[in-house]
């Protein structure tokens, strides 16, 4: 039998809920028992590959680039889900939305730039309007909230797919 394609990738966020994912520490070695990592910015591969089976996202859509990227992800994808606060809601990216792109940006690069104050055209991807959640893009099967997810949700619900069950949430969380 196969093994289950697992990718994980990283939008407009912080890798925050990457670093929780390593935090699973040892448990990593139960779920690569299962899952092969084909794509990831944790690994050293260059294009997306067709047919994954779960893709983990992290961070939400921000950028021209950011839109092509999940649109390619989600046509690749068997289980899309949404991995942290920011892919579920936007969070801190979509601090920007009253505001809008351009006021940030001239913010950052000219009035507190000492040199070269510029809006840079061609390392930064052109900003959307708005940020926005990964579910107000492409469907999403499954959110793991959280600022970031806890290692132990993270591991709970990959062992859930892994093992070809239904990941149930309910009682996961705490809230106040």
């Amino acid at each position: 039998m196969s093994k289950t394609r697992l990718a994980t990738i990283w939008l407009d966020g912080c890798s925050g809920c990457h670093m929780s994912l390593l935090d699973t520490d040892e448990r990593l070695l139960d779920l690569v028992a299962k899952a092969d990592i084909v794509y990831s910015p944790i690994v050293d591969t260059k294009e997306f590959p067709e047919n994954v089976d779960v893709t983990l996202v992290e961070g939400a859509i921000s950028s021209d680039e950011d839109l092509e990227k999940i649109i390619e992800v989600r046509s690749k994808t068997r289980v899309l889900i949404a991995f942290g606060d920011c892919g579920v809601s936007g969070n801190v990216p979509a601090m920007r939305n009253p505001h809008g792109p351009s006021p940030i940006l001239r913010r950052v690069y000219i009035e507190n730039a000492d040199v070269q104050q510029q809006v840079p055209g061609e390392v930064v991807p052109a900003l959307l309007d708005r940020v926005r959640p990964i579910q107000d893009v492409v469907p999403v099967d499954l959110h793991l909230p959280g600022c970031p997810p806890s290692a132990n949700l993270i591991y709970d619900a990959l062992t859930e797919l892994l093992n070809g069950k239904a990941v149930d949430l309910a009682g996961r969380f705490r809230f106040g």
